[in-house]
């Protein structure tokens, strides 16, 4: 049996952004545009946050993959394959996350 990857959600992501708005979640918010699915990717995150707060392991698990599929959406509207994540999180690796923080520049 293999193993389901977020690869695997980026390309269902891919596809049923193509269906219909009315027949498929993913289409509906990827055709209501990017401060929408932003919302509702902080929504989940808020959401996750409070289950891991209260110690909730089996809402937390849940609410975990709601961020990660509507994040793969936002991803998704905004043209950034999640390779270009994984690359990015690839690079980090070889610093120390404290050391990484230090050297970004503040906007």
């Amino acid at each position: 049996m293999t193993q389901f990857t977020l690869f695997d959600l980026e390309k269902i992501v891919e596809e049923r952004s193509k269906a219909p708005a009315t027949e498929s979640w993913t289409a509906k918010l990827v055709a209501a545009g990017q401060a929408k699915a932003a919302k509702k990717l902080g929504e989940e995150a808020i959401e996750a946050v409070m289950a891991a707060v209260v110690d909730d392991r089996d809402n937390l698990t849940y609410e975990a993959a709601d961020v990660l599929y509507h994040l793969l959406v936002v991803l998704k509207i905004a043209g950034i394959p999640l390779q270009s994540v994984m690359d990015e999180l690839e690079r980090r690796t070889g610093q120390s996350g404290i050391k990484e923080k230090a050297g970004r520049q503040d906007p």
